[in-house]
């Protein structure tokens, strides 16, 4: 009976593990879109998605969630300067030093 518990436990963990990949997946996506906007917008020329790459994984969950509500409820100036905050951040700026040779389409 315990071995079945546990087994039934772990189940459910695992489901609960996979909801909360799905949710962050789907979290990222959209903030990806609006940073994407913000880079493109503040760098024209600028091939974005290495930079909206190397500002998602410097940014925190929390971070995350702010930016993706923003595709929905529109992209303020708090929006912008959050993006361009995390972008100045040591670990952003070597990722985006590192891939400096994307940047112009190169």
């Amino acid at each position: 009976m315990l071995r079945l518990v546990s087994i039934a436990a772990f189940g459910l963990l695992t489901a609960c593990a996979a909801a909360n990949d799905a949710v962050d997946n789907v979290a990222q996506d959209q903030a990806k879109t609006v940073v994407n906007g913000v880079v493109s917008d503040k760098f024209p020329g600028v091939n974005a998605a290495p930079v909206t790459d190397c500002v998602i994984e410097a940014a925190s969950a929390s971070e995350i969630i702010s930016i993706a509500g923003a595709s929905v409820t529109g992209v303020t100036q708090s929006t912008v300067e959050t993006v361009l905050e995390i972008a100045s951040r040591p670990d952003a700026v070597n990722c985006i030093a590192e891939n400096s040779i994307s940047l112009f389409g190169g």
